[in-house]
């Protein structure tokens, strides 16, 4: 069997409402033995170029979209080296919104500064902080270089995207410490809510809603989110009476799936008001 290339997804239904992607990547990464294995490259649909970013949105459905650089081998400098790329295409296609890389490393604080010098330019909407390539937010070598990126994004209102997973330095009890102590004045958007099991449980459970009691400018999206999560979290909303301005659609391509992530939250929040949040107006809201 022979194939052209990686798939895409087909041209939307017209019957369905076109949707806002708050979270995806931009930038081909080099091929990487995982793992211990072979050198390969697991995310099939990335892309390098803003043309094909574009013919992705139409094939999708995507309407609006924040972009942010790929990342995910362990060299830092190549997520840096795509912050300039995701700024020329929210230049170029009023459709998307920037996010920029940065890091709170002290290796890392020459190319942070390189990155939050671009925090003014149009269309520039997020930053994104990941510890995966290294550091943890209770490290205290970590502090000040948070301490400026929280800076940087209350001065510019910007949001502050932080990945979360289960385990280690992105564990919701890690990665929670930012949103007490920055959420006051800066949004955070815990991306994969959580990423597994225990941050699931942790958030649905209490931690979400009881941040948003407190004032924390907490959001979130459901990539990544194991099968109860979504219907539990919007079961939770609507028993609750809040939460429901706080949780967007997010793709995460090249990563996630866009037709499967899109399918599993348009079956856990329907097609109400609930679902109008979710999928467009908190992403306008916070992002537009």
């Amino acid at each position: 069997m022979t194939t052209t290339g990686p798939r895409r997804a087909p041209w939307p239904d017209p019957e369905v409402t076109m949707v806002y992607d708050a979270h995806r990547h931009l930038g081909v990464l080099p091929a990487h033995p995982f793992y211990g294995g072979p050198a390969v490259n697991p995310d099939l649909n990335a892309r390098a170029t803003i043309r094909e970013l574009i013919a992705d949105l139409d094939a999708e459905g995507t309407e609006r979209a924040l972009v942010i650089p790929n990342y995910g081998v362990p060299d830092p400098a190549i997520a840096f080296s795509f912050n300039e790329l995701c700024v020329e295409a929210a230049a170029t296609d009023d459709r998307i919104r920037a996010g920029l890389w940065v890091s709170p490393l002290a290796r890392d604080a020459d190319r942070t500064e390189a990155a939050l010098r671009l925090a003014g330019e149009p269309g520039v909407r997020a930053l994104k902080l990941s510890f995966l390539l290294g550091g943890r937010p209770t490290d205290p070598a970590c502090r000040p270089g948070l301490d400026r990126i929280f800076a940087v994004a209350a001065e510019h209102h910007l949001v502050v995207h932080v990945h979360t997973s289960p385990g280690a330095a992105s564990d919701i009890d890690e990665v929670g410490h930012l949103v007490d102590w920055y959420g006051d004045r800066v949004a955070v958007h815990l991306v994969h809510f959580g990423g597994g099991m225990s941050g699931h449980i942790k958030l649905v459970g209490s931690r979400f809603f009881d941040w948003i009691d407190r004032g924390k400018r907490i959001y979130t999206d459901l990539s990544w989110a194991i099968g109860f999560a979504p219907r539990w979290l919007a079961d939770e909303i609507d028993k609750r009476g809040t939460g429901h301005d706080r949780v967007l659609f997010a793709s995460d391509e090249p990563w996630g799936d866009h037709p499967g992530e899109c399918a599993r939250l348009r079956a856990a929040v329907g097609d109400g008001e609930l679902a109008d949040l979710v999928f467009r107006a908190t992403f306008e809201e916070l992002y537009g």
